[in-house]
């Protein structure tokens, strides 16, 4: 049987793991919500979008229930008229990333196609108070999470924040059940937040501090395995 045969749900798999991806992008949103304004609630809030594929128009699902303000791009035009079909009200397109990130008042901005959307072209122009989306590798190269830091701008990690995919797919290893999933996935909302109050404790970027927890309980793993 293919590898990828083994993914599907009738074989005992965990099938399309952007479901779970995005729901953890959305927990990711919510932490940075708490974290900078008090509150993790996302009404009212304008999010954009850079990407509306198979994690992305999850992640849009997500948003519109919670009553955000939803900004999307895609090089795909059908993405985006799905999307805006979808949701005629609540929802908007712009022509293209270098637009989105211009948008007057947005309050956070989601990278969620290619990576190294974070860059010393971007940064210096986007508008919004918060980065937190599904890409990988969303920092171009090292510095960049201090030149978002210098600019008032919380920048939730990639890797923690996209986890849900991850999390999903290796359940597999037990007998994959999405509802225990989905629940090991809610917890990225409190471990984004525990990121960001170790970044304000050591005086570093939140990048930095999630590279530090993880590197910890790595050590910890490592040294527990060699009793």
């Amino acid at each position: 049987m293919p590898l990828d045969d083994r993914a599907l749900p009738e074989n005992g798999g965990a099938g399309d793991s952007s479901v779970l991806t995005a729901f953890g992008v959305f927990q990711g949103m919510r932490a940075s919500a708490q974290h900078l304004w008090g509150d993790a609630s996302l009404r009212g809030r304008k999010v954009g979008i850079a990407g509306v594929g198979k994690v992305g128009h999850h992640l849009v699902e997500h948003l519109r229930d919670e009553g955000a303000e939803v900004v999307i791009t895609d090089v795909r035009e059908e993405s985006v008229r799905r999307i805006l079909d979808r949701h005629p009200t609540g929802v908007s397109a712009v022509t293209d990333t270098e637009a989105l990130i211009r948008v007057e008042g947005l309050d956070i901005y989601a990278p969620c196609a290619l990576g190294g959307a974070l860059n010393d072209d971007t940064v210096p122009v986007l508008t919004a108070r918060v980065v937190c989306g599904a890409a990988n590798n969303q920092l171009e190269h090292p510095g960049v999470e201090k030149d978002l830091a210098d600019r008032g701008i919380l920048y939730a990690p990639d890797y923690v924040v996209n986890a849900g995919g991850v999390i999903q797919v290796a359940d597999e290893l037990h007998g994959f059940d999405f509802d225990r999933c989905k629940a090991k996935a809610a917890k990225i909302f409190d471990t984004t937040l525990a990121i960001f109050a170790r970044a304000k404790e050591d005086g570093i970027p939140p990048a930095a501090a999630a590279d530090r927890i993880a590197e910890q309980r790595m050590h910890e793993a490592a040294a527990a395995r060699g009793r």
